[in-house]
């Protein structure tokens, strides 16, 4: 077991069919993860029941409660600057809806806390394609979309745009939050990027995505879009010599 201290947030909005189990399943794990779940209003009523749950776990459950739907990578950047604050060696990334596999966690913390990796993804595409249950245009969309990224950016990662990421305190530390522009899934590209030219080691290690059961995705054109045009701008960025 590894004793340095290691939260997972976990954004949510109208989780409420996923948001208990998926904590009791992180909570269950040997390596000792907390919980931080970073809220935009759910009007479902998500954020009663982790308060329920922080009763009964009051050292290893927490809630940031948001006004509004204020973009995923707001989030993240709320729930890192709390982490940070409350001194978590390793911070991770993950979805409410199953979509990544808690059992999965221990070796994405490995990769980090014992493999030397600043940064490790939980990757759906470096050893072929690993994902279940997608509809074909969006696992195209999905897929290209990465190879983009590699194309514009030159960054050595297959899945760029992964949301199951392991970082180190120091990788956090060294980014400048103020400057992460990305509100979308197009801030995952933003933070390996981010990472990537601050000379941090990214590692990905292979994992199966399966598409949620329970919910509804909050996947859109729009976030793509954002994503597409938000490369292009790092892109210019790294030429113009601001990056």
């Amino acid at each position: 077991m590894n004793t340095e201290s290691k939260v997972v947030i976990i954004p949510t909005y109208n989780e409420k069919e996923n948001i208990e189990k998926i904590i009791r399943k992180v909570l269950s794990l040997v390596d000792g993860f907390h919980v931080l779940v970073v809220d935009d209003g759910s009007p479902d009523g998500t954020a009663d029941i982790v308060k329920n749950l922080m009763l009964e776990y009051p050292l290893s459950v927490f809630i940031i409660e948001r006004s509004g739907k204020l973009g995923l990578g707001t989030a993240y950047l709320t729930g890192f600057t709390w982490a940070l604050e409350h001194g978590y060696d390793y911070v991770i990334e993950m979805d409410a809806d199953f979509s990544h596999n808690p059992e999965d966690l221990p070796r994405l913390l490995a990769a980090c806390s014992e493999q030397g990796a600043d940064v490790s993804i939980g990757s759906r595409y470096s050893k072929g394609v690993s994902v279940v249950n997608w509809p074909i245009g969006r696992l195209l969309m999905s897929y290209f979309a990465s190879i983009y990224v590699r194309l514009v950016l030159g960054m050595k990662v297959y899945d760029n745009t992964a949301g199951f990421v392991c970082y180190r305190r120091k990788v956090l530390e060294a980014i400048d939050f103020d400057r992460v522009k990305m509100k979308g899934y197009g801030f995952q590209i933003e933070m390996k990027y981010t990472a990537y030219k601050l000379g941090f080691n990214i590692k990905e290690v292979s994992v199966i995505f399966v598409d949620r059961t329970e919910g509804t995705s909050k996947m859109s054109s729009s976030i793509f879009g954002e994503a597409f045009w938000g490369v292009m701008e790092l892109r210019m960025r790294k030429i113009i010599g601001k990056q």
